[in-house]
């Protein structure tokens, strides 16, 4: 996992519509928190946001895949590639970006803080 500091600075600025992210760097990588959750990961500067039923099929129907820490034979995560042209659309993201924070939101666990 590796994760440059001016993909992260593009990336919270085009997700700024949608409040105050915030990164938290971790194995290489980064961790994005809204609202005290986390929604998103960044590796090898691609953002990958969490999916389940409701919105797994979104990412599916763009040819993403899931993210896949150990490489193509290992375990698939519950985060999905967003599609650049998703990033590049601001009103698009902020659908995108409720979808997965709700996804978190309705996770099993405790709410972490993260400031």
């Amino acid at each position: 996992m590796s994760v440059s500091d001016e993909y992260i600075a593009y990336i919270t600025g085009q997700l700024a519509v949608s409040g105050e992210v915030v990164v938290r760097k971790m194995f290489g990588g980064a961790g994005l928190y809204l609202a005290g959750r986390i929604f998103a990961i960044i590796d090898d500067d691609t953002l990958y946001f969490k999916a389940r039923d409701h919105n797994r099929n979104d990412y599916i129907a763009q040819g993403m895949e899931p993210f896949r820490p150990f490489g193509v034979d290992g375990p698939a995560m519950s985060y999905y590639r967003v599609p650049e042209a998703v990033i590049e659309n601001p009103e698009t993201l902020a659908v995108w970006t409720e979808k997965a924070v709700s996804v978190s939101a309705s996770a099993p666990g405790r709410k972490r803080r993260h400031r």
